[in-house]
C-alpha cells in the first residue's frame, strides 16, 4: 500500500501496518474531523483523525521508531467518538479524555486484536500502555509525536506554515533515550510558536469556540431527548448529524441549524454570548545545552513569554459575542 501523506511525503506499507490501516475502526476515522465542529462552521478546518493518525505513524517510522510503536501510534486515537473532544464538552469532561476511558472497551470490542495476532502481536502488549512508546507519546510540556503531528498538519493544513519550515524542524530533531527533542534553542522556539498558533489562535478562535459549543449543546439536547446515545457518537461526524438532521425533534434542528459557514461572531470581553476554557496546554520542550537538557524556557526569553501569555489567555478563556447566526 503506498500512502502520500502532505506533511512526510511518499511511504510504503504492508503487513500488519497496512491490514490495520484497512480495519473499520481505522477506517471510521476518515469520517470524525480533528477539530471537533469547526468544519461545519469553516470548511477550510477539514483535518480527520484519520490523517492525523496515519502521520503519526509515518513520523514515528520517520524517527526510527519500532514497528510495534508505529502500531500503537497508527491506532492511539481509534477511540474517538463523532467530533471528536466535543463529547468532552458534552459531558463537561474538564480533562479531555473521554476517548482514553472508552479506548480499552473500543479495541477488545473490534477485530484489532485478531489482526494483531495473526502478525504474532497480544494487543495488551502494544496497546495498553503507552508509556512504553517514548516517541509516541510524552507529557507535556515535551515533545512526542501525537503532539508534534497535529500541530504541524493542522497548522500547514490553515496556511500558517510551510513545508519548508517543516521540513527544516524535522531536521533538527534528535532522539536521545528515544525520545525527541530540539536540536537548538532556534528550532524549540519556532515549535514553541507554531504549538500556539495551534492551541491559542486556533484552538480558541471565536468561530471555533462557538461551533463547538452549539454541537455540544445539541448533542447533549438530543441524548436527554433519547433521540441519540453516546454509542451513537461511536459513528461517523456525518452519520450522527445526518440523526441529528432528521430528527423529529424541532428544538434539537433549530440548535443544529445554528452550525453553518455564514456564523459571524467575534471576541467580546464585555458584551459576550458565551465563555468557555478548553484544557491548558503548554510547550516548553528540553533542548540539548552543554551535554544536559534543559528546558528552552530557562534559556529564552522568547519563550518563556510565550509560555506565560498562553497561559493567561488559556485560564483566562475565549469570550464569544454572536453578531449573527
Amino acid at each position: 500500500m503506498k500512502i502520500i501523506d502532505k506533511i512526510y511525503g511518499e511511504f510504503m506499507v504492508d503487513g500488519v501496518l497496512e491490514e490495520l490501516i484497512s480495519s473499520g475502526p481505522v477506517q471510521r476515522l476518515k469520517g470524525v474531523h480533528q477539530g471537533g465542529a469547526n468544519y461545519l462552521v469553516n470548511k477550510k478546518w477539514n483535518v480527520t483523525r484519520y490523517e492525523h493518525s496515519v502521520g503519526v505513524m509515518l513520523l514515528i517510522q520517520k524517527l526510527g521508531g519500532s514497528l510495534e510503536e508505529q502500531i500503537a501510534g497508527l491506532l492511539h486515537d481509534i477511540s474517538h467518538t463523532a467530533f471528536s473532544h466535543v463529547i468532552d464538552f458534552v459531558l463537561e469532561n474538564n480533562k479531555e479524555d473521554y476517548h482514553e476511558k472508552i479506548y480499552h472497551s473500543i479495541i477488545t470490542e473490534s477485530d484489532i486484536p485478531f489482526i494483531l495476532k495473526k502478525y504474532g502481536y497480544d494487543y495488551k502488549n502494544i496497546l495498553l500502555d503507552d508509556s512504553k512508546w517514548h516517541i509516541l507519546e510524552q507529557p507535556a510540556p515535551e515533545l512526542c509525536a501525537d503532539r508534534v503531528d497535529y500541530t504541524l498538519r493542522d497548522m500547514y493544513q490553515y496556511g500558517s506554515i510551510t513545508l519548508e519550515e517543516i521540513n527544516n524542524f524535522l531536521a533538527n530533531l534528535i532522539i536521545i533515550d528515544e525520545k525527541m527533542y530540539p536540536k537548538n534553542i532556534a528550532t524549540a522556539e519556532w515549535f514553541v510558536k507554531t504549538y500556539y498558533k495551534e492551541v491559542i489562535d486556533f484552538f480558541m478562535n471565536p468561530l471555533n469556540i462557538y461551533g463547538n459549543d452549539r454541537l455540544a449543546n445539541t448533542i447533549k439536547l438530543a441524548i436527554d431527548k433519547n433521540v441519540i446515545n453516546l454509542d451513537t457518537l461511536l459513528k461517523t461526524d456525518e452519520e450522527v448529524m445526518n440523526l441529528l438532521r432528521l430528527s423529529d425533534d424541532k428544538d434539537v434542528r433549530d440548535l443544529l441549524n445554528q452550525l453553518h459557514p455564514n456564523v459571524n461572531v467575534k471576541e467580546d470581553k464585555t458584551e459576550y454570548d458565551l465563555h468557555r476554557k478548553n484544557k491548558v496546554r503548554l510547550i516548553d520542550p528540553s533542548v540539548l545545552n552543554e551535554n544536559k537538557l534543559i528546558r528552552v524556557s530557562k534559556l529564552s526569553d522568547n519563550v518563556k513569554r510565550m509560555n506565560d501569555e498562553a497561559k493567561e489567555k488559556s485560564e483566562y478563556g475565549m469570550y464569544v459575542k454572536i453578531i449573527s447566526n
